[in-house]
């Protein structure tokens, strides 16, 4: 089955994907979806404004491995109660097992490309920039509503509106599946990041991560967010704040 997603607004996407997961899924995987509150508080039809600096809220953002133990707790509920309606336990996964090691690699992966505790976001009429220290930035062209794409040996990318959510969608040459949804709120002071890592014949694994706005350091200060002392900021050499 074609894994069912919400129609984006066209705004010249830089790469469109076409995902295919497995028949059970759907329902599952609706019923395990995180929610975004920040997403759910908007009403406005104006786009919002991801412009700025943003530090990653360590106390709001979910943590990997409590989620992990949570899909998978509700996973195994799943099979129990399909088992007692005496279906065999099947939730449209035709193996459990790989399935539940596919989801512990999806946990690992979404942790890993999650765990920048800054971003910066510019945002103009035509594009929006998400650099994400020790990743490749996220762009998204909104020049005009034409329909671009594009293909690379390492998989496809698609960028798009949903309502008020900003959503990238990167399908990986090796089947795995990994989508952003950002949402600001209406004050502009705190940013969410939904992603979602899924592929066959496994669960999506859903980790959201909250950032709040703050204003960032000059060229030649680097700053890094930590888990005991908040914020450190230090200067850098020279030759680091040339680069």
């Amino acid at each position: 089955m074609t894994q069912a997603k919400r129609k984006l607004t066209r705004c010249n996407p830089l790469i469109r994907i076409g995902i295919v997961l497995i028949t059970g899924l759907a329902l599952l995987s609706s019923a395990m979806a995180a929610e975004d509150p920040i997403a759910e508080g908007r009403s406005a039809r104006l786009r919002p404004n991801f412009e700025g600096s943003w530090e990653k809220d360590f106390g709001r953002s979910d943590k990997w491995d409590v989620e992990l133990q949570r899909t998978i707790d509700q996973l195994n509920r799943e099979m129990e109660r399909s088992q007692g309606r005496g279906d065999g336990g099947n939730i449209g996964i035709s193996n459990p097992r790989r399935g539940a090691g596919n989801l512990i690699s999806h946990a690992r992966l979404a942790e890993l490309i999650t765990r920048q505790t800054t971003i910066r976001i510019v945002q103009t009429d035509t594009e929006v920039r998400i650099e994400r220290p020790g990743d490749a930035a996220l762009i998204c062209s909104t020049a005009s509503s034409e329909e671009d794409s594009f293909n690379s040996p390492h998989g496809k990318e698609y960028c798009g509106w949903d309502r008020q959510q900003l959503v990238f969608q990167i399908s990986l040459a090796d089947g795995v599946f990994i989508e952003h949804r950002f949402s600001v709120d209406p004050s502009g002071e705190s940013l969410s990041m939904l992603t979602s890592v899924s592929s066959r014949n496994s669960l999506p694994f859903n980790l959201i991560s909250f950032y709040t706005s703050y204003d960032a350091p000059e060229d030649g200060i680097h700053c890094v967010q930590t888990l005991s002392r908040g914020r450190v900021c230090s200067a850098r050499n020279p030759e680091e704040a040339a680069r």
